[in-house]
């Protein structure tokens, strides 16, 4: 059995939009680890995915441009995923982002409805990843 989960801390942002009480936030290089059940090894990839948010209400400003993930915390009901989306993640109720972004103190804060993520193409392979000492 294995893990992914998206790493936010250096993830691509490549835009960010607001439409009809929907956010996407469009990863244009996010940063997957990959861990096999009993394994201490894991492995980085990249993909290209979407973070779909229905039902939202920014609590921020929309940031511009193209950004690089500084971290950041992602609610899924009574569920806190600091750093970290689990892939897959489909979810509804009381759902919420909250993340920064490098090189400035701006932050992007919604809470909506629904949370998806969805990704696209296949992931493409970066490094193993071996435990230190």
């Amino acid at each position: 059995m294995e893990s992914t989960s998206i790493e936010l801390p250096g993830s691509e942002i490549g835009v960010v939009s607001y439409q009809d009480g929907c956010l996407c936030i469009r990863f244009s290089r996010a940063h997957i680890i990959k861990t096999m059940t009993g394994s201490h090894e894991r492995t980085r990839w990249w993909q290209h995915g979407d973070l779909i948010m229905e039902g939202a209400k920014i609590e921020s400003g929309l940031p511009e441009g193209r950004l690089v993930c500084d971290g950041g915390d992602i609610d899924d009901n009574i569920f806190t995923y600091r750093d970290m989306i689990p892939v897959p993640l489909d979810t509804r109720g009381h759902t919420r982002c909250d993340l920064g972004f490098r090189g400035t103190d701006r932050r992007l804060i919604a809470i909506g409805e629904t949370l998806k993520l969805e990704m696209v193409e296949v992931p493409k392979y970066i490094e193993h990843i071996r435990p230190e000492g």
